[in-house]
């Protein structure tokens, strides 16, 4: 009898979870799923887990080689640009077939009052002449984009899974919450701390995507830092179904 094929998911995402608790019923897959350890309780994963990073693209190629891995799957957070391209490297190198595993970005609808941005340095510099009151929904990495003497002025909300790492801007008021949210309780955030600007990260997906209609119904500008692209030549599928119909034509590949 054929050895289950290997697959290692590059996890953290809920599409992540979500692919690797269907490979988990199927005998002819063995999922290993790979955590960055950024997170300090990840949620349960079926499957094998390894936490931790693997010492850059050298590291990755020869994990893949020595636990024999038929397929990877990088289902990382849409913004972890080095770690997607190490593992385009590695895959190439280890001569594994390499799948991104991405949900959709976020698109603007009627109503809404987007300004689109490529870094957190140019959605900085754009805040003095949207508002005071800023809403920051980027993660807990970066914020020392918005410590600039010019923008000393400026009251922030910052809300992150973790403490956000330091620096961070002078007027801040950090709020650690996890998605999923609602509209009802967004819109009720930006009204009691009076907000009048929110900047995200073009993350996608629904978990957090209720400040953007929250936004929205109040008025409020919202500044989008846009995703870094996916490395050029590897497939791209949008959720976890996709991402099984490709793990079945080629894990399984001499």
């Amino acid at each position: 009898m054929r050895s289950p094929a290997h697959v290692l998911i590059l996890g953290g995402t809920t599409e992540a979870r979500h692919l690797a608790a269907a490979l988990a019923d199927r005998p002819d897959l063995h999922v290993t799923s790979s955590l960055a350890g950024r997170v300090a309780r990840p949620g349960a994963l079926p499957g094998d887990v390894r936490i931790g990073g693997f010492g850059g693209v050298e590291g990755l190629t020869a994990w893949l080689r020595e636990h024999r891995v038929d397929a990877l799957v990088d289902a990382t957070h849409p913004f972890a640009e080095a770690i997607s391209a190490n593992a385009a490297e590695a895959a190439q190198a280890a001569r594994v077939p390499l799948l991104t595993l991405r949900r959709p970005g976020w698109q603007a609808g009627p109503g809404d009052t987007w300004h689109s941005v490529a870094s957190l340095a140019e959605a900085a510099a754009l805040l003095p002449e949207l508002g005071e009151r800023i809403f920051l929904t980027t993660g807990r990495l970066g914020l020392s984009a918005f410590c600039g003497r010019e923008l000393d002025s400026l009251h922030f909300l910052v809300r992150s899974v973790e403490p956000p790492e330091p620096p961070l801007p002078p007027h801040a008021q950090v709020v650690l919450d996890r998605g999923p949210f609602t509209v009802e309780g967004e819109t009720a955030l930006l009204r009691e701390h009076a907000i009048d600007v929110l900047v995200t990260k073009d993350s996608g997906g629904a978990a957090t995507a209720a400040k953007l209609v929250a936004a929205r119904h109040l008025g409020l500008p919202v500044v989008v830092v846009r995703r870094p692209a996916c490395p050029q030549g590897v497939p791209v599928a949008a959720d976890a179904e996709a991402a099984l119909e490709w793990l079945l034509t080629v894990a399984h590949r001499p």
